[in-house]
Parts: C-alpha cells; sequence; structure tokens
C-alpha cells in the first residue's frame, strides 16, 4: 500500500509540510519563523499519517531551521508562527543573536562560493606590470614563494591517516568524522538516502555528503 511508504528524502518532507501546512512552511521565497515546540504540535496532527515518522519529521525539521534561508529570517521584531500561520510569539534579541552568529559561522566555515569565485578571479583584471609578466626578478621571487607556499600545504596534509567506514557498518545517529576541505570534522549521521549521507556537524548545520567522505 503507497500509505506504508515512508519518505526518506528530508527534502520530500520538507515539500509535503509545506503542501499540508502552507501558511506555516515554505520551499522557496519567505520563511517564517516557527513556535518553538512545534514539533510536537505535527507530531500530534500528523499521528494517523503514516506518510512520516516522528524520526524523519525530527530530523526535517533540525535541517529546515538549520538552513542559511531560516536563519536570514529570525531577526528582532519578527513573530514565529504556529502550523497554522498565527503569530505565536515575537523573537526576541537573544534568539535573534543566536540565529545570526550561527549563520556567520556557518558562512565562515563553508563560504559563499560565488563570492569565492569573483575574489579568485580580481588578481586577473589587474593591469600594468603585473598583468605584463613585470621583471625578471619579480616572476623569480614570485616562483619562489610559489614553491614555498606548495611546501608549507604539503606539510599541513601530513596528519594521521583516517579510517574509512564501510556502508554496512553506519545508520542513523552514529558518531562520525566528516572530511571538509583539508580538515575533518565531528559529526552525528541524521539521514541515509541511497548514496546521499546527511550530517549535523556540532555546529548544528546540516550537510549532505557522500560515503567517500565518512570517517570512523
Amino acid at each position: 500500500m503507497e500509505t506504508e511508504i515512508k519518505r526518506i528524502s528530508t527534502k520530500d518532507i520538507i515539500t509535503y509540510l509545506a503542501e499540508k501546512f502552507p501558511e506555516c512552511f515554505s520551499v522557496k521565497g519567505k520563511v517564517k519563523p516557527l513556535k518553538i515546540g512545534i514539533f510536537q504540535d505535527l507530531a500530534e496532527k500528523l499521528s494517523d499519517d503514516e506518510t512520516v515518522s516522528k524520526t524523519r519529521l525530527r530530523q526535517a525539521l533540525r535541517h529546515y531551521t538549520s538552513s542559511w534561508r531560516y536563519l536570514k529570517a529570525i531577526k528582532l521584531g519578527t513573530f514565529r508562527v504556529d502550523i497554522d500561520g498565527k503569530e505565536v510569539a515575537e523573537v526576541d534579541q537573544e534568539q535573534a543573536d543566536y540565529a545570526s552568529n550561527t549563520l556567520k559561522e556557518s558562512q565562515e566555515k563553508f563560504g559563499n562560493k560565488k563570492d569565492q569565485d569573483k575574489g579568485a578571479k580580481k588578481p586577473y583584471k589587474s593591469k600594468g606590470t603585473a598583468a605584463k609578466g613585470g621583471s625578471p626578478e619579480k616572476r623569480d621571487t614570485a616562483k619562489f614563494k610559489s614553491v614555498k607556499s606548495t611546501t608549507r600545504k604539503a606539510v599541513k596534509k601530513d596528519l594521521p591517516p583516517l579510517k574509512p567506514v564501510e556502508s554496512a557498518t553506519i545508520s542513523v545517529g552514529c558518531a562520525v568524522k566528516v572530511q571538509l576541505g583539508n580538515t575533518p570534522m565531528n559529526a552525528t549521521i541524521t539521514e541515509i538516502a541511497g548514496k546521499d549521507i546527511s550530517v549535523q556537524l556540532d555546529s548544528g548545520m546540516v550537510i549532505k555528503t557522500q560515503m567517500q567522505n565518512i570517517y570512523s
């Protein structure tokens, strides 16, 4: 029976919630801060709905409220809403500061790729001596610095090897390490959907990665 099929994708669950409670959730556009304790309200409302289990519902809410789009909506003076979209409580300064700090921390860790790409292209737009190659002495100095930089990077990567984990040994709730760039980070598995694995970092940020980036 179709009603016995559980939605395993967090994205699918959020879309389903937006369909069931359009005044509360949204997939695109403006986001409304959610009532504190809304999980219980949703769990009661969906108690006879076999589409979403409580575990998946909790994971979807965590994913939804840790997104940059949602964190940007938590501002002083805005109102939290219940499942019917009714305003129930005003966001206070402490909550607004927490959301702002969480957003800033997340953006600093993962960055905005568009901004990084723009910043990387700036040196190539400059005109004058640097663009033309400069004098032989300056070119030699640049090469020397490049060699030193490469050497330092190699040293930084000389860390104890991480131990890969097998897919059969992991499950939702397992504590693992996730390789992001050059730095492994502690995380907890929140969802396994085929090759895609969602994990929650210690900072609270939820990201999606794949098996080759998971270590014990």
